[in-house]
């Protein structure tokens, strides 16, 4: 699938996005009467204040928000590349003969585009008609997957009824055991109000509920969705009173027509083409007429629809936010971490949301660059490498404090840099970006460097390798100009991270500052070198992590290599023998042959195959959430939670329990393992700069969690890999986008 950049920001920041589909085009009107109308129904939802989402296949590939240029090439195309409608059935075989090469197009249907734009986040779909139960459905068994569709997919649908040639009154009622919601407009009528019927403004059917106006349907729609309900909703809007065709009138036209297409054995997918072009014949034209005017009717309605959607929901999110932030939890009540029953003054008193310790440097990228008509797509060694080089303010610490500050906008950095041009050039762009630089200071040591990072990548962005001179890091420990113990009851945080560029000694000196202050920390490990840092004490002395709910750290956001290398550094520990984590985990034994089954099930065979999922679980009793980091394959959540958390006992998160033990006797009430596959597929064209974006990710994590004391981690990880995508095309260390990503935040948490 292929979704048009503008579709995706749209989604991200909450603005109003109508779904059509593209069967009225590819099997409804000739080219190139077929692009006009496109083109004037985009126009026609752009004109009142929302972005059309046009759904359609081109080449084997399902794309929502078509192009100008694609949606030409798809109608001009029709007749020179095989194109087909498209519903839900169809799906899957026309986009798999894409990947074999076979570039089949195809008009998505109701139920295909219904489908296709819910996946993307879209809530409001406006067409034409609605597909329903045959005349003497009975007996065929020739119902429209468009009703079963809206039966599993909460989307809204505006449409002028079903046409009359439909068994109505059936249709009405399978709607009814889907559990459809249907209402009509009144549009100005009194009285009760009949359900439409397509080219008629009546049915003879009663409707069963009436809709006042736009404002209204949109409350409906944003009801059932915060209700969770997973059925769909259909609006139906008479066709306008100067175009209407009387219901006797097309009741005659159609009894002629389904006669026609009995004996002519037009039947299945055939019926409906059939009988509208005769239609059409028996009418002199006056069904395209009115067909035209009432789906440019539908259009606009759906448009002021979602443009109140996005208003309400907005005004709820904000209501929501400040509702959720203004009650912090009682002193006495236990986090989403299970740790800490009593709350600190500096938790109670926070002047900060985030607190961020590490590092800010200056970044190049080194982007290889490929010549001519060559393949090599990775530079050589020992020797002169032609590149696209850039340069930008970076460092793992400040990536994470910008996305945090871009998503909340509280954010403290702590850091250290050296006194030369590049340290006030840090200094200088950190205060332009808005960013309070009172805690980045300058090494008193005149011969100690800003940190530097280099990054070599290959051709498509991919990092080969990097270097990073963050010397300045380890040499401040000990000249007393940082001192954790000290920071953190002054800028007293609600969440402190701290990267790994520290020497270990500093590391474990953030631990245990934040844990005397009863301060959740993050970790980001950095490196597969540095994450090892977490395991060695101050002067490398070994020390060991406290075990949940007493544990030194409460997150930890390791790639797939990082969490491998913790998990390494654990185990020459001996640390999955100590006493105290046996204790913690009783006998889970997730080598046996059950649990190698709830773990691929639970997230996939590839990432079982590499012992990721089984070495967060191991590392869990140590550090309580691991975020693990896969790219192109999402995020695994692995969290230990306490005898008392309700995604124990809630039927929509229990699933997830990996693990649990016999009795309370165990510090841990259950592992909770949960697979985020990739928010978006990322095509290599888009990648712009691969550095920050893991970065990224978890600053707007523990942003979210420190704006929203009473979230999970669960609720803020897609958020994050929007962020994450935000980057990936971005030319900064840090995309500034993600600042339109903090409407969608409240709405997500609650």
């Amino acid at each position: 699938m292929k979704v048009s950049p503008e579709i995706r920001e749209a989604i991200s920041s909450n603005k109003p996005v109508v779904a059509l589909e593209s069967t009225i085009y590819t099997h409804g009107f000739p080219h190139p009467e077929n692009q006009d109308l496109a083109a004037s129904l985009e126009r026609l939802v752009r004109d009142h204040g929302a972005i059309p989402a046009t759904v359609g296949i081109l080449k084997g590939k399902a794309v929502v928000g078509l192009s100008r240029d694609q949606l030409t090439e798809l109608l001009s195309n029709r007749d020179q590349l095989e194109t087909l409608k498209v519903s839900r059935r169809d799906l899957g075989f026309i986009c798999g003969r894409g990947i074999q090469g076979r570039l089949i197009n195809g008009g998505t249907t109701v139920a295909a585009t219904s489908l296709l734009a819910h996946s993307q986040g879209i809530r409001v779909f406006a067409t034409g008609g609605l597909g329903g139960v045959h005349r003497y459905g009975e007996s065929t068994m020739d119902v429209s997957a468009d009703l079963t569709e809206l039966g599993r997919t909460p989307i809204a649908i505006v449409s002028s009824g079903c046409k009359s040639f439909l068994d109505i009154g059936r249709t009405l009622e399978y709607l009814e055991t889907q559990g459809v919601f249907v209402g009509t407009f009144r549009d100005g009528r009194t009285g009760s109000i009949e359900f439409p019927a397509f080219f008629s403004r009546n049915s003879g059917f009663p409707s069963p509920y009436t809709i006042e106006d736009e404002r209204d349907a949109a409350a409906i729609i944003h009801s059932q969705s915060t209700l969770g309900l997973k059925s769909g909703m259909f609006f139906a809007n008479p066709v306008p009173q100067q175009f209407e065709i009387p219901k006797q009138q097309m009741e005659a036209v159609f009894t002629q027509a389904i006669e026609e297409a009995r004996k002519k054995g037009f039947d299945g997918s055939k019926n409906t083409p059939y009988i509208l072009s005769r239609s059409r014949e028996l009418t002199r034209g006056a069904t395209v007429i009115a067909n035209r005017a009432l789906i440019q009717s539908n259009v606009i309605r759906g448009a002021e629809i979602a443009v109140e959607l996005a208003r309400l929901s907005r005004n709820c999110q904000s209501k929501v936010a400040t509702s959720m932030t203004s009650k912090l939890p009682s002193e006495q009540k236990e986090t989403a971490f299970g740790q800490s029953s009593r709350r600190s003054p500096v938790m109670r008193n926070s002047l900060v949301d985030v607190a961020v310790a590490g590092s800010v440097a200056v970044d190049l990228s080194c982007d290889f660059s490929e010549q001519g008509s060559s393949s090599i797509s990775s530079p050589k060694l020992g020797t002169s490498n032609p590149a696209r080089i850039g340069q930008s303010l970076g460092g793992v610490g400040y990536n994470v404090a910008a996305a945090a500050y871009y998503f909340t906008g509280s954010v403290k950095l702590v850091s250290v840099v050296g006194n030369d041009i590049a340290g006030k050039t840090v200094t200088k762009s950190l205060k332009q970006l808005g960013m309070d630089t009172s805690r980045v200071v300058v090494h008193s040591d005149s011969n100690q460097r800003t940190s530097q990072y280099i990054a070599i990548n290959s051709a498509n962005k991919a990092l080969l390798f990097g270097i990073a001179d963050m010397k300045i890091m380890d040499e401040i420990s000990g000249k007393g100009q940082i001192c954790p113990a000290d920071i953190l009851p002054s800028i007293r945080p609600k969440w402190l991270i701290v990267d790994a560029n520290w020497s270990s000694g500093m590391t474990r000196a953030w631990l245990e500052a934040a844990k005397l202050n009863d301060i959740p920390v993050a970790f980001e490990p950095v490196s597969v070198f540095k994450s090892q840092r977490l395991f060695q004490g101050i002067e490398g002395k070994t020390e060991p992590l406290g075990v949940f709910p007493q544990s030194s750290l409460t997150i930890a956001s390791p790639n797939a290599a990082e969490l491998s290398a913790l998990h390494g550094a654990a185990q020459s520990l001996a640390t999955f023998q100590r006493l105290d984590w046996l204790v913690a985990v009783e006998s889970m034994n997730i080598a046996s042959s059950e649990y190698l089954d709830r773990l691929v099930s639970l997230t996939n065979k590839s990432l079982v195959g590499r012992n990721i999922p089984q070495q967060s679980l191991e590392l869990a009793p140590l550090i309580p959430c691991l975020l693990t980091k896969l790219g192109s394959e999402g995020v695994l959540l692995t969290q230990a939670l306490s005898h008392d958390d309700p995604r124990l006992r809630n039927p929509e998160t229990s699933s997830n329990i990996i693990w649990k033990p016999c009795d309370r006797s165990t510090p841990i009430g259950g592992l909770y393992l949960r697979h985020f596959p990739a928010i978006e597929e990322v095509y290599e064209e888009d990648v712009v700069s691969v550095n920050g974006a893991g970065d990224t990710f978890l600053g707007v994590v523990i942003a979210g969690l420190a704006k929203l004391p009473q979230s999970h981690p669960e609720d803020w990880i897609d958020i994050g890999q929007k962020a994450s995508v935000m980057t990936l095309k971005s030319r900064k260390s840090v995309s500034p986008s993600i600042k339109s990503l903090r409407l969608s935040a409240s709405l997500t948490s609650q």
